[in-house]
Order: C-alpha cells, then sequence, then structure tokens
C-alpha cells in the first residue's frame, strides 16, 4: 500500500499552513511549522519569492487536501473522478468522499490524534466495520455503519488511556459514539455544512478542470 513516507511537518512547511499531521505535537512548541515558516530549502538571503501565478495556488489548494487526508496522486485522481460523476457540486463531493474514508472517520470519532495515526490503526487491523475486521483505510462508511475497537485490542495500553482521554474529544453531528463502549456509528453521510474545510475545494476544481 503505497503511502507518503517521509518527514509529515515538511508538507506543512511546504504549502505554507499547518496540517495538523501530528496531532497533539502540532499544539506545541515543538511543531517545527511554528519553529520554521518557510519551505523547505528556502534561503532568503540566496533568492528572492516570486509572485505565485493562479496555477500555482491552485496545485497549492490540491497538495493541501492531498497531505491532509494522506492520499498520493493517483489514488486522489479516482476520487476527484468519483465526485464528477455524482450529480451535485464536484468540490463538496470530493470532500464528502474524503471524509468518508474509514481512517479518517476513526480520526473524527477520536480514537486518533492524526489522521496518520488513524490510518496506521486501521492497517493494524484493530477495528471492526459492523462486526467484521477491516483494515483498509480507503473503506467508505455508509449511514448507519458501526465502527468498533476488536477485542484483542481493547487489551492494549492505548485503548486504556483512550477511554480516560475519550471525554475531551470532539464529534462532528454526523457521527454519534458511545463513550462507554468506544463505538462510533454514522448517523448520516455528512454535507458540505458538517465539513470545516481549511482549503479552498473551487480551486482543486479548476486545477484538474483545465
Amino acid at each position: 500500500m503505497a503511502r507518503y513516507t517521509r518527514a509529515a511537518c515538511r508538507l506543512c512547511r511546504r504549502v505554507g499552513d499547518k496540517l495538523m499531521l501530528k496531532g497533539e505535537r502540532c499544539f506545541t512548541s515543538k511543531c517545527a511549522f511554528e519553529r520554521r515558516k518557510v519551505p523547505p530549502g528556502y534561503r532568503p538571503a540566496r533568492r528572492r519569492r516570486k509572485r505565485m501565478s493562479d496555477r500555482a495556488l491552485q496545485l497549492q489548494e490540491k497538495q493541501k487536501v492531498r497531505y491532509t487526508y494522506g492520499i498520493l496522486e493517483r489514488q486522489f485522481r479516482k476520487f476527484f473522478a468519483e465526485a464528477e460523476r455524482i450529480p451535485g457540486v464536484t468540490g463538496e463531493n470530493l470532500v464528502v468522499l474524503l471524509e468518508r474514508r474509514l481512517d479518517n472517520v476513526v480520526y473524527r470519532l477520536g480514537f486518533a490524534s492524526s489522521r496518520p495515526q488513524a490510518r496506521q490503526l486501521v492497517c493494524h487491523g484493530h477495528f471492526l466495520l459492523n462486526g467484521r475486521k477491516t483494515d483498509i483505510p480507503s473503506c467508505l462508511v455508509k449511514s448507519g455503519d458501526a465502527i468498533a475497537w476488536r477485542n484483542g485490542s481493547t487489551q492494549t495500553e492505548y485503548y486504556k488511556t483512550l477511554v480516560q482521554e475519550i471525554e475531551d474529544r470532539t464529534i462532528p453531528g454526523w457521527l454519534t459514539l458511545d463513550k462507554q463502549e468506544l463505538v462510533g456509528r454514522v448517523l448520516a453521510l455528512p454535507t458540505g455544512d458538517d465539513i470545516e474545510v481549511k482549503f479552498d475545494v473551487k480551486a482543486v476544481v479548476e486545477y484538474y478542470s483545465r
């Protein structure tokens, strides 16, 4: 399964925005983006940054989406093609599809502090989707689906710590969570109003429309 394996903090510096790829670390003074808000390899004494073209800005927004959800270009193009096929606004359809990914739902339920961590938990087979073990992060959930921890995973130290911390985590309105059993459910598919995004999806659509 292809994925980005280099330093995650370089991605935030590359697009000039904090993408919350390190979970709790992003809120501390150790955050690399806060310590150095310049692109990797940038040397102000040697060169001046040029004004970005419209095409470059569109590319940057597209990369923000990709990096945020941890998707490589080939898979992201497939999501975009599916968003175009579905009736409605392509940009909103794209974000809804990405939000429906199992690793993102695990993150939204508060089971992980970042999407990369959620992806790792799913890949290691810690979750049951509707009672069946699922280790595919890109699996799309549907309305009514239930996401629960596998019995063996409830004995881990991570799970025991999570039980104590889950009360402080916020759950979006299209999901619900039983904080006693740590079982999440999809109440309904998310809409554009349910999702707060830090990128311009219109620019992403314009990028692929050229």
